[in-house]
């Protein structure tokens, strides 16, 4: 819980600050909130994901969520991510993403309870098809657990400058992740 209101006042913090920040990219915008439903394929689990990230205008970024899944066999996991990231222009409609992330993962069944944590590192691509759709692809690597190797593919349609919504995929081995949500840019 301690987390939870450290990671809120950060946001909170952060949200003070961007209204007055400038974005050195005005089309692909780094600072946001996003929220999505989350739907994991084995072991029927599903849940939420509240994430943000935070521009700070000179490539660099801050990011962290939060993730809670609930499983039909009674395991709820719950997982806390912050980090930093670097963006790299490529064209005025493309750039280059990575981030490395701290973290924390908790796992409660009805025998007991599992805490592990690590790292998570991404890489990939983010660009406008569209002045109104978004496509991201990123190859990402976490060290929680028995550590894995995926592939994101997502894209949001912009209804506004601030508010976009859309459909992400995540392959991981024998797992297969789709989220669905929406993104707000302050």
């Amino acid at each position: 819980m301690k987390i939870l209101i450290l990671l809120a006042g950060l946001l909170a913090q952060g949200i003070a600050v961007a209204q007055s920040a400038q974005q050195p990219h005005a089309d692909l915008d780094y600072s946001y909130l996003e929220l999505r439903f989350v739907d994991v394929d084995a072991d029927n689990g599903d849940g939420i994901r509240f994430s943000g990230s935070y521009d700070f205008g000179n490539h660099w970024l801050l990011v962290g969520g939060i993730t809670s899944l609930d499983f039909n066999d009674n395991v709820d996991v719950t997982t806390v991510e912050i980090g930093a990231g670097y963006v790299w222009h490529y064209t005025d409609d493309f750039d280059f993403v990575s981030t490395l992330r701290y973290v924390s993962t908790e796992i409660d069944n009805p025998v007991q309870s599992i805490d592990d944590d690590g790292l998570a590192f991404s890489a990939g691509v983010r660009g406008l098809l569209t002045p109104e759709f978004e496509i991201r692809g990123s190859v990402n690597h976490i060290t929680v657990g028995n550590s894995d190797t995926y592939l994101e593919l997502a894209g949001d349609y912009y209804f506004t400058k601030q508010f976009a919504a859309g459909l992400s995929l995540e392959f991981a081995g024998d797992t297969d992740i789709v989220t669905i949500g929406a993104r707000w840019f302050f």
